[in-house]
Order: structure tokens, then C-alpha cells, then sequence
């Protein structure tokens, strides 16, 4: 990484000069961008790898790529099953060996979430390459052979992650201390990986400043329905489709959503339709366990005409109780808000065509291709993210949303900046992880499950929790200071058309080279 990074400055080196006259340079040399960009990405892999906190110490990495090295060729037919079939032999074949090698690599001691994580995906990889992998091969035809090298691999890939939960099972607790990667690592993720030129601290601070003015604007919206936060959730939860309209929900959702973006000429809507169907039978056992995205970014560089959503079946094979308890967490709300905006429609699905098929940076292109635990290149998370957040605002200015779809947005406003300050602060040491499940319970008012869940992830992979807060914000202050500017010859189709079109790259250095074609 460090051959590549001289080769990188050498070829095009770096520009030690103002920010506005960085921003002209990039905006005139596509070769440039990529050079800095790829020169960022190395600086946070070699800070990440250099800080030990984690391949070095987190079993979750590892399960996560053994398991979806392999179901990346069996979710989606890219090329003919039976061509497919060889690597997939390999790749569980490979498995064992893989995770000997993370014995060997990680520290002595494992932070206690980091291991129970690791644990669920060894137990879900079981189902997965056991009963999951023989439903896969009897969806269509293929060669008998080849089916049997996949059926042997498979055995002794499920050995090999049943050996290491047994493994993880053993193995004593790190201290919660350890869950931080420290102030000098975040710093590092700030500057290089969101190319924010604001300190940790100073984010800190006007989050938690713009928490509370969040936090009192949905007081008052419950205020005027009368409504605790548990009675609004109890109340968008009842307010859910039918079984009989379940999908059929999703596609009227998407359609008004794209009707609406193209009536206010909001953004260029692609030609790039979704449909929503069922996760495929073959993985529903495993797929609650995983990081089972229920929209994976397509492919950048294939061919689409549809491209399918995956979501939670409900239908007779499961009983009337579980069939409401679904129903209720797929509600009118988060459908809309979460699955149509933010995932499928104007939210990621909009802005990875945008990227793939608009931007001039090779990196801008793939730099947020979902992977087995988190995107390919941290410095797509600001764009990638902060749109999706940016988005679900959008159509509420617009009028897509309903009195409670417009609160849950609010809410979901509290929880982002809630994210952006837990990330800081237990990173950074203010915060144990007992600190931050209560900060959730109580200032978002989450269920304690979901805020241990979101704890959790949050210890994970530092600094990005925080990268949705920055990005919605970064794209929001660009507009208003965009806005202030062209006056009445603004046109948000415009805005966001040239925001999307630089790809999935900093927000923050978005901003600049806007800004800086423009003077």
C-alpha cells in the first residue's frame, strides 16, 4: 500500500495549496481526483491496519467475508449457474483454511460483542451451506457434477465455521475499553476518509446542539397529536398493508415517489426500475443472522433492466401471529420512508445510477458497492449515505409523506445526530458501551435491544455512524449557500444533477469543487 501510494504522488502529486485552488485542480483533472482519492483510501486502510483494531482483533470481519465470498455468486445470476459453480466450490473449499488463519491473527482477548456477532454468522453459515445451499441448487437445472464438488465443499465449509463457533465460544473478553479506536484512528477517518475540515470535537459540539432543536421540533409535532413517542410508533405500526397488498404496496410507493421527483423535476430519474420480491427461500433461515442487505447496490459495471429488492416474505407458510408481527414492522412508514425512499427509489438506487453511469471518477464509481460488511471505500460513505438522508427530506418538502410519515422522519432526524454523537464519543473514550445503549434509550427513546444492536455496530466500524449526519448536512448547507447565490435562477434539478454526477465521493470535497467552478 505504501509502493502504491508513492506511485500514486509521483504520477500525480500532491497539490499543497488552498482548498478553493485543490477543488479548480480536481475539477480540471479527473486523474487528479482519482489520484487523491485513491491516495486517501490508502492513508485510512493503512492507518486501519496499522491500529490493529481491526482484522487484528475482530472475528465479525472475517465470518463476514468467508460467508458472502461465497453467496456473492449465488445471489444473482451475472453469468450461467453451472459457469458459477466452480468458484463456488473454491471459495468454501477455501473456508477452513481462511479461518485458521484468523486464529492465528487475532489478539488473545476479543471484545464480548464483537465475538457474540461472529458467533451468529458462524451458526447462520451452518443453515446457509447446509439446508440453504441444497434449496439453491434445485431452483433450476445444473450440472450434476458440479452440484456434488459445490455439496462436498459446502460440508466442509459448515465444519470449518461450526469448528470456529466453537472456537469463539472459548476465547476470554477484552475489557469494553477496547471498543474505542482512539482519538488519533477517528481523526484519521475524519480528515482522509470524509475529508471533513472539522474536528472531532468540533462535530461534537454542534450535533449536540443540533440534537436538542431536533429533539424539541418532534416534541412538539407529538405534542400537537397528543402522542408519546411509544403511542406514535404503536400507531404507525398498526397503520400497515395487508398480506394481500404486502408487495403490491411497495411498487404504488416507488411509482408515486418517482411521479412526484419528475413532476417538481426534481432530479434525472433513470430508466432503472426496481422489483420488490420475497428473500429467496433458500436464504430466509440464515438471512435474519447476516449483513443481509435487504438492497444491494447493482452490480456498476453489468447491464440492468430491473433490478430485484429483497424483503421480508409474508405469506401462508408462516402462522397468523408471526404474519402480524411482520406486518407491523413493515409498515406503511417504513416502507415508504425506509424501502422505497431512502433504499430503492430517489435515496441509493438514484444516486448508484447517477454513479455509475454519470461520474467521471473511476473511484466515484465503485467507491460504495456494498461488500461483505460494510462499502467498498470509506470515502463513499458521506455521498452514498448523506443522499439517501438528504432524500427522504427531499420528497417530505415535496409532499410525499403523510402527518406520520413526516414524524417518523423527524424522529429518524434525532436518531442521526444521536448516531453522529454516540460514534464520537464512544470512540473517543467519553462513552463505555453501556453508556451508549442508555445515551439511545434515552435521548432517541429506542427499545433496549435495538439500541445494544446499534452499540454494537457502532464499535464496529468508528466513524461512520457519523458520516450520515455529515453528509445530509454537507448537501443541505451546499444548497442553501448554492441557493443563496443563483437566486431565482436556481433549479434544484440542476443542484442535485450536478451532486450526483461527481459519484460516490466526499461530500465535503463535493462542496469544494461546486463551489469553486462557480467563481
Amino acid at each position: 500500500m505504501r509502493a502504491l501510494h508513492h506511485a500514486l504522488t509521483t504520477a500525480h502529486p500532491v497539490l499543497h495549496v488552498p482548498l478553493p485552488a485543490f477543488a479548480a485542480a480536481l475539477n480540471a483533472d479527473v486523474d487528479l481526483l482519482d489520484a487523491e482519492l485513491a491516495r486517501a483510501n490508502i492513508d485510512v486502510r493503512l492507518a486501519e491496519f496499522e491500529s490493529g483494531f481491526f482484522h487484528d482483533r475482530n472475528p465479525a470481519l472475517w465470518t463476514g467475508e468467508a460467508i458472502f465470498g461465497a453467496v456473492s455468486l449465488m445471489i444473482r445470476p451475472f453469468a450461467n449457474r453451472n459457469d458459477r459453480m466452480p468458484s463456488l466450490a473454491a471459495r468454501l473449499t477455501a473456508t477452513d483454511d481462511f479461518l485458521r488463519v484468523m486464529r492465528t491473527t487475532l489478539d488473545a482477548k476479543i471484545p464480548a460483542p464483537w465475538i457474540e456477532r461472529a458467533r451468529k454468522e458462524c451458526r447462520a453459515a451452518v443453515l446457509l451451506f447446509g439446508e440453504g445451499l441444497e434449496l439453491w441448487l434445485t431452483e433450476e437445472p445444473c450440472d450434476v457434477d458440479g452440484a456434488e464438488t459445490v455439496r462436498v465443499a459446502a460440508s466442509r465449509a459448515r465444519d470449518a465455521f461450526a469448528a470456529c463457533e466453537r472456537w469463539l465460544a472459548e476465547r476470554p473478553h477484552a475489557a469494553d475499553a477496547s471498543l474505542a479506536c482512539g482519538a488519533a484512528l477517528y481523526d484519521t477517518l475524519l480528515r482522509r476518509g470524509h475529508f471533513s475540515a472539522h474536528s472531532a470535537t468540533d462535530i461534537l459540539v454542534q450535533a449536540t446542539r443540533e440534537l436538542t432543536a431536533e429533539q424539541a421540533t418532534l416534541a412538539q409535532m407529538l405534542a400537537h397529536r397528543n402522542w408519546t413517542l411509544s403511542e406514535a410508533q404503536q400507531a404507525m405500526a398498526t397503520d400497515h398493508p395487508s398480506a394481500e397488498q404486502y408487495l403490491a404496496t411497495f411498487s404504488l410507493r416507488w411509482k408515486a415517489c418517482e411521479a412526484l421527483a419528475l413532476r417538481h423535476d426534481a432530479v434525472l430519474w433513470p430508466e432503472w426500475p426496481i422489483r420488490f420480491v420475497p428473500i429467496p427461500m433458500w436464504a430466509r433461515a440464515s438471512a435474519p443472522f447476516l449483513y443481509w442487505l435487504f438492497y444491494r447496490s447493482p452490480a456498476p459495471f453489468d447491464v440492468y433492466t430491473t433490478h430485484e429488492y429483497v424483503v421480508t416474505p409474508i405469506d401462508d407458510t408462516i402462522d397468523a401471529h408471526e404474519r402480524e408481527r411482520r406486518l407491523r414492522a413493515w409498515n406503511h412508514s417504513a416502507i415508504t420512508l425506509n424501502h422505497v425512499v431512502h433504499h430503492g427509489g430517489i435515496g441509493h438506487h438514484v444516486q448508484n445510477w447517477h454513479a455509475y453511469h454519470r461520474s467521471t471518477s473511476r473511484l466515484g464509481q465503485i467507491a460504495a458497492v456494498d461488500c461483505a460488511s460494510r462499502i467498498s471505500m470509506f470515502c463513499g460513505g458521506t455521498m452514498a449515505e448523506g443522499w439517501a438522508c438528504y432524500a427522504t427530506g427531499l420528497m417530505e418538502e415535496l409532499g410525499l409523506l403523510t402527518d406520520a410519515e413526516r414524524l417518523s422522519e423527524q424522529h429518524t432526524r434525532v436518531r442521526l445526530l444521536a448516531r453522529a454523537i454516540a460514534d464520537i464519543q464512544l470512540h473517543t473514550g467519553a462513552f463505555s458501551l453501556l453508556d451508549t445503549i442508555q445515551f439511545y434509550v434515552t435521548e432517541v427513546g429506542m427499545p433496549l435491544e435495538t439500541a445494544t444492536a446499534e452499540a454494537q455496530k457502532n464499535s464496529m466500524f468508528p466513524c461512520t455512524a457519523v458520516m450520515y449526519w455529515l453528509g445530509t448536512r454537507g448537501i443541505r448547507d451546499l444548497r442553501a449557500r448554492m441557493q443563496e447565490r443563483g437566486g431565482k435562477a436556481f433549479s434544484l434539478r440542476t443542484f442535485h444533477d450536478a451532486v450526483l454526477s461527481r459519484g460516490a465521493i466526499p461530500v465535503a470535497l463535493v462542496a469544494a469543487m461546486m463551489e469553486s467552478s462557480q467563481t
